[in-house]
């Protein structure tokens, strides 16, 4: 399939890994700046290259566009993409608004078209351990999940000043719900401290933190997300817990240490236990697997500040690209499909606006359950 990447910021780390792919041809990238596009282009030997992303949609020889744009875009984009037939991967979050949400899922069904959001935590070495863990019985029956994404945003281009909390929250929902494929059904959350007026005032949100608890769809567990990106000093971290009756997981404090694995029915002493995560890369076709070790940029001065911030993304980013192949091509239900992303990314607006209304119960739209 041949595949265009939008935005080569972050984008440009998805390059090789499409080019090594023996089921997709790195066809087109698109980047408004030609300077930054002709760079990035004579870097990787891609010849056909657009500043405009109509000319992109034009091009009856692109299969699928992978959006790496600025959030306020990924929602209009991504519709415009499925209008013009064609298959879309895009960074998160899907939308920020419930409406542009709904436009997305309704054309996915209307066209039978691709769409995934392409979360990394949930392809993470981190997640897919626990998922093993999970899915081997090791952990027993659920019984809790929580997660937390903190972030300081300092220094990051002009749109995310005083972006509310939960409007970027899909690396903390996109674990707890996909542990067991399971939807959100009601959302409650709140906020806490401040951040700077000067930024406050940019989205008209005020708080420094916000914790929102989950409630599922056709299941007995709940979960908790909290998350922070001004003025909270934490280094970065992208957390993951599971609680079951059999077996824990908590996600290291400290990035670079190992996880902890809690069992039932051990002395008090001997419950804990640091336990090393294994890399996922056996999963991958071959000619990919390495790409789960390293960034796609040797040099640290060239890698993104989110794949510096974020420790290479759990070694996701060959994953996701695998898996929106096999989606496309396959016709693979994977995760997280149209219906499972606008439920991740409905959840952090709806969560933002409960915080802003002191906490009231929020019901998930029924085109996202």
């Amino acid at each position: 399939m041949n595949v265009a990447i939008i935005g080569l910021g972050f984008g440009a780390e998805f390059i090789p890994i499409y080019q090594a792919h023996k089921r997709s041809n790195m066809y087109a990238i698109c980047q408004r700046s030609e300077a930054k596009l002709n760079e990035v282009g004579d870097q990787f030997g891609i010849e056909k290259r657009y500043t405009s992303f109509d000319d992109v949609l034009a091009d009856p020889e692109v299969d699928a566009v992978h959006i790496n744009t600025p959030i306020p875009d990924h929602g209009p984009q991504s519709i415009k993409a499925l209008k013009a037939g064609k298959h879309v991967a895009c960074t998160v979050p899907m939308a920020t608004s419930i409406e542009d949400c709904e436009k997305i899922v309704a054309l996915t069904k209307e066209t039978g078209l691709v769409y995934m959001m392409m979360e990394t935590v949930v392809y993470s070495r981190e997640y897919l351990f626990v998922k093993a863990l999970y899915e081997k019985g090791e952990l027993g029956r659920i019984q809790f999940l929580q997660a937390s994404h903190q972030q300081d945003m300092a220094g990051w281009p002009g749109y995310w000043d005083g972006l509310p909390p939960m409007h970027y929250a899909t690396h903390c929902v996109g674990p707890v719900l996909g542990l067991q494929r399971k939807l959100a059904e009601k959302v409650s959350c709140v906020g806490s401290g401040r951040i700077a007026e000067s930024q406050a005032k940019v989205y008209g949100s005020p708080f420094a933190v916000e914790s929102c608890h989950i409630q599922m769809k056709d299941s007995d567990v709940s979960a908790r997300i909290y998350r922070s990106l001004f003025e909270t000093a934490r280094q970065y971290r992208e957390s993951f817990d599971v609680y079951g009756s059999k077996k824990s997981y908590e996600w290291p404090l400290i990035e670079g240490e190992d996880p902890v694995i809690h069992t039932l029915g051990k002395p008090e002493p001997e419950i804990p236990e640091h336990t090393p995560v294994p890399d996922y890369a056996h999963l991958l076709p071959e000619e990919i697997q390495h790409f789960t070790g390293r960034g796609v940029y040797d040099a640290d001065e060239h890698q993104h500040l989110s794949f510096t911030q974020g420790a290479g993304h759990g070694g996701s980013h060959p994953h996701l690209v695998d898996n929106f192949i096999s989606a496309v091509l396959d016709k693979s239900n994977a995760y997280p499909n149209a219906v499972e992303s606008a439920n991740i990314s409905c959840v952090g607006i709806l969560a933002h606006q409960s915080a802003m209304e002191g906490g009231v119960l929020k019901n998930m739209p029924a085109f996202a359950l």
